[in-house]
């Protein structure tokens, strides 16, 4: 069960959303209802609920003004906006919400909106375990990799190395193997931090230096590996890796 907070200054419009999440998210459990943003921030720090359904129009404080509250440490719940107000959508957007919700309230966006919730829910859910893992695990050096129907563990000595490309990367094995994360590059570099093998080359390449046969300095430098592929090295990023190679 996940646990949801309202903040809302309507009476009539809490009690609404209560109902419809009752009829569409039975799953979700609503602990608690405020009718103005302080006594809401109060809440969230004495319920730690996963879902803020929050208003933005509200006496007193408006609901973008949530965050100036808490510390980005201490942000560790999604938050869907519900108004009647179409000139704040940009906004909310920018605040990172998962939707923006236009009173009167439609069953339909609710169910969307929350489906939203559930899935980066769970993304997060796989992100730590793969974290807590990974922290665990330096030792054996084993890395857990979220994928979208789990996670892959794979023993950081199989990575050959890893092409980051926007959100997403490809992390190719010793194997001959390609495995694609919807994670982009410096998610992967967290993962591995403290593996001295593997380390950043490049702003798009992670390299492992056990595979590096040779640096090359023609076309701005690059790196060899033994299975015959060539990684880009960034002129800053050359010393580094050089002494990791034992200074080949």
């Amino acid at each position: 069960m996940k646990n949801v907070l309202i903040i809302d200054d309507e009476p009539k419009a809490r009690q609404l959303l209560r109902a419809m999440l009752t009829d569409c998210a039975p799953d979700l459990t609503v602990v608690a209802d405020c009718d103005d943003l302080p006594s809401g921030v109060k809440a969230i720090r004495k319920l730690k609920p996963d879902l803020v359904f929050l208003d933005i129009e509200m006496p007193g404080y408006s609901g973008l003004e949530l965050m100036d509250f808490f510390e980005e440490s201490e942000v560790d719940f999604f938050v869907i906006f519900t108004t009647a107000y179409s000139q704040y959508a940009l906004q909310a957007f920018r605040f990172s919400a998962i939707d923006y919700l236009l009173k009167p309230l439609n069953i339909n966006a609710l169910t969307d909106a929350v489906e939203r919730f559930r899935q980066k829910k769970d993304r997060e859910a796989q992100h730590l375990s793969a974290l807590r893992f990974n922290t665990e695990s330096r030792q054996t050096k084993r890395i857990a990799l979220p994928q979208a129907n789990g996670i892959r563990f794979i023993d950081s000595n199989d990575v050959l190395y890893a092409k980051g490309e926007g959100a997403y990367t490809d992390i190719f094995l010793s194997s001959g193997e390609k495995l694609l994360i919807s994670r982009n590059l410096k998610y992967l570099e967290s993962l591995v931090e403290g593996i001295d093998n593997l380390l950043r080359c490049h702003k798009s390449y992670l390299i492992n230096t056990q595979y590096i046969s040779a640096y090359i300095r023609q076309d701005g430098g690059y790196l060899k590996l033994t299975n015959g592929h060539d990684v880009s090295v960034s002129p800053d990023k050359v010393a580094s890796v050089l002494a990791a190679c034992g200074g080949r």
